[in-house]
């Protein structure tokens, strides 16, 4: 619905693209974003322990509030390792559903829409592994697809960059399991679903930006 009412705008004042992470969102969500507060709160996943916000396990189910308070700051990432060189001229991702519910997807794909359109950050999408940089990890881990995530990571040339999308791959979510991935994630990227520009701003902190 946001990027329908988005596009409408743009046809009738003439806006292309948001200059998005260059300047500051138009319109950033609060669900999901950086939450406030220190205190305990009652939550599924555990993602409140000790008085303090878990980003990786938070689902936004909003069972915290009033203790804890969204911002709408979209930084909800963290980038894990130095950027190779190579990748700050341009980054090919490969994305890899291992059991979504479909919400990912539709965040993460939104990136190359009109409104974002990460192709001119030159943030490019591949069909194979074999041309990607990194490969876009959505969905709760499962056994069953252990075997695709280790042929895709072996395919890949080095160096290999493994960026795990949403709640369900960072924590198993709600239903899911504590993942395995083939190396060590490079990039981790929280909400649930994170929105395009958490997505956005993540890979082009990524590539040293």
């Amino acid at each position: 619905m946001t990027n329908s009412i988005w596009f409408l705008k743009g046809l009738r004042k003439g806006i292309a693209t948001e200059r998005f992470p260059l300047s500051d969102p138009v319109d950033p969500p609060l669900w999901p974003s950086l939450l406030s507060g220190n205190d305990d709160a009652n939550c599924p996943t555990k993602a409140i322990e000790n008085r303090k916000w878990n980003k990786d396990k938070c689902i936004s189910c909003r069972k915290c509030i009033p203790v804890f308070k969204p911002t709408g700051k979209q930084e909800i990432f963290d980038v894990r390792i130095k950027t190779e060189k190579m990748f700050k001229r341009s980054i090919y991702l490969y994305p890899i559903d291992s059991g979504t519910c479909g919400a990912c997807n539709a965040e993460f794909f939104s990136i190359f829409s009109p409104q974002y359109d990460a192709n001119r950050l030159n943030i490019f999408m591949t069909n194979t592994p074999r041309h990607a940089d990194a490969i876009v990890i959505m969905g709760v881990y499962s056994d069953g697809m252990k075997d695709v995530l280790f042929r895709a990571y072996e395919a890949m040339p080095d160096p290999k960059i493994i960026i795990a999308l949403g709640a369900c791959a960072l924590s198993g979510g709600i239903i899911g399991r504590e993942p395995n991935f083939p190396g060590a994630i490079s990039l981790k990227i929280a909400g649930c679903p994170p929105s395009p520009y958490t997505i956005l701003e993540a890979i082009y902190k990524l590539r040293g930006k």
